[in-house]
């Protein structure tokens, strides 16, 4: 019989240990394993979207990927969040640290709105990254939400219809395509 273990704030190393699960989504939010179901197909389609959109528009200065772990925070207890797409400096090794993000984005789901638009807004800042997309597919039109680093903090713009950014890279995205 094993014993268990009494619950702590998980390390990075922990963390690394628990392997990969492809039924769930999991993040890490200082030190405290954050679980939730896959988000919902709509969900699912913005986000490949907008990454191929993002993809297609990179220099080859920038790699964009959908879904990977970002360790905001490496100290023990850890910080890694998944956001939905980041584009990051080409030549990242294996593990991305915010350090190496230039963009996150995430899509709102019912389930993780606060934590989007809430928190990880502050950790995003804190950790020192220098854009941040809101994607969100409620309402009337799809709404994105252009957040951009300004001596630590977020400065905001909003948009529907046709978006369109000049950094990291000249890109545009037809937000009503995302449904």
């Amino acid at each position: 019989m094993t014993a268990a273990t009494r619950p702590h704030l998980l390390s990075l190393e922990e963390w690394d240990a628990l392997g990969e699960d492809s039924t769930s989504h999991a993040e890490l939010q200082e030190g405290v394993l954050i679980v939730s179901p896959k988000p919902v197909p709509a969900h699912q389609r913005a986000g490949l979207r907008i990454a191929a959109a993002l993809d297609a528009a990179a220099t080859e200065e920038f790699d964009v990927y959908p879904e990977v772990d970002v360790v905001l925070d490496a100290r023990t207890p850890a910080t890694v969040r998944a956001p939905d797409v980041v584009v990051v400096r080409a030549g990242t090794s294996t593990r991305i640290f915010a350090t190496d993000v230039v963009l996150a984005v995430e899509v709102l789901s019912p389930g993780t709105r606060r934590t989007d638009l809430v928190m990880k807004r502050h950790e995003y800042a804190e950790a020192g990254i220098a854009h941040y997309w809101i994607v969100d597919l409620d309402g009337d039109e799809v709404r994105l939400e252009a957040l951009a680093l300004v001596d630590g903090a977020y400065e905001s713009a909003s948009c529907t219809g046709v978006f369109g950014a000049a950094v990291p890279f000249p890109v545009t995205v037809d937000l009503g395509a995302l449904r």
